[in-house]
């Protein structure tokens, strides 16, 4: 009984306990200060966009109508004196005859692939590029047509000689040499190129409107190939036998119209001017075999090319014609010191 009693008062105790604690109230709490609020993190200030960086080389290619002739070996050889000067990197391309309108155009593609900083195009066919040179224009790349001019807005200049007043010219050297009256014929180089096309008008407006005696009676394309001008020239003197004169528009056009008239047997008979160079063309004059020839500058014509697609590149002001000029030579000054630089083989 003593031990019952002993833990009955025990559990009684222990329940109190429980009781008094539960019900104390509890201690007040110490607040805890607030911990300051967070600072949004500052917005990062905006990057300016560096500026596309310069090229570390300026590359300036050279799309010509022909590359084995001497006269676009004459522009090379410029345009590589240009580079060097003005330190551009130049590539000069084109198709081994002038008749290889697409040739010239992959060409012009392939340089276009290689994003240059400006282009020098002398096109074969001044509608075939059109395409192309609307590309350069969407890529911000300005080019410079030499020689032959674009038909096209699109070019910011052209680099060439003023092919009609020359081709003027050498219609006042025709009709000077044959007495102001007579027939005449045109072996034309191309009816496509702004240069074919400028000669052989110049010419023949010149004739119309200053020589009303004279009369042109055949004109003809020989592609600035040798025998085809040489065919044309001997078909053109059979059929017109008191024929007095023909104009080749370039070299290809002069030497195979003197070739044709010495297999017919009429050098001496009938008077032939050219236009451009070579040493054929050059040994002819000299001989009086054939009158005279417009000379243009193709070196001072690929300097030029170069000099104005950088400038264009570099957003200065370019002339929107550069005329690099031409000369007449004949036997009296075929050998002078001034047609020198300009009378290449």
């Amino acid at each position: 009984m003593k031990m019952k009693s002993f833990l009955a008062l025990g559990l009684t105790v222990a329940l109190a306990a429980v009781t008094m604690t539960g019900c104390a109230p509890a201690a007040p709490k110490t607040p805890t200060p607030a911990a300051p609020a967070a600072e949004a993190p500052a917005a990062p200030a905006p990057v300016a966009e560096a500026p596309a960086a310069a090229p570390t080389e300026i590359y300036i290619p050279l799309v010509s109508k022909g590359f084995q002739h001497q006269f676009w070996q004459a522009v090379k050889m410029g345009a590589e004196k240009a580079g060097t000067d003005l330190g551009v990197k130049i590539n000069f391309v084109g198709p081994e005859s002038e008749t290889e309108v697409q040739k010239q155009i992959d060409l012009l593609t392939a340089e276009l692939g290689k994003n240059p900083q400006a282009l020098c195009f002398a096109a074969l066919d001044t509608k075939a590029a059109t395409n192309l040179l609307q590309q350069c224009k969407d890529k911000g790349i300005p080019v410079v047509g030499f020689d032959s001019g674009v038909d096209s807005d699109i070019p910011v200049s052209t680099v060439a000689t003023d092919s009609r007043n020359a081709a003027a010219a050498a219609a006042d050297k025709m009709a000077e040499a044959i007495g102001g009256k007579g027939d005449i014929a045109i072996i034309g180089h191309s009816d496509t190129a702004k240069t074919g096309i400028d000669r052989r008008d110049g010419f023949k407006d010149q004739i119309e409107a200053k020589y009303p005696d004279i009369k042109i009676v055949s004109i003809q394309i020989g592609d600035g190939d040798h025998q085809k001008s040489a065919d044309i020239a001997k078909t053109v003197l059979a059929q017109n036998p008191n024929l007095k004169g023909i104009f080749g528009t370039n070299e290809g056009s002069a030497v195979g119209a003197y070739n044709g008239v010495k297999e017919a047997g009429m050098l001496g008979k009938v008077v032939l001017i050219g236009f451009d160079s070579s040493k054929t063309l050059k040994d002819a004059v000299r001989s009086g075999d054939i009158y005279g020839a417009i000379s243009q500058d193709p070196v001072g014509m690929g300097y030029k090319a170069v000099e104005t697609a950088l400038k264009a590149y570099k957003g200065e002001t370019v002339e929107k014609f550069v005329d690099t000029g031409y000369k007449w030579y004949d036997k009296t000054n075929v050998d002078s010191a001034e047609l020198q630089p300009l009378l290449y083989d």
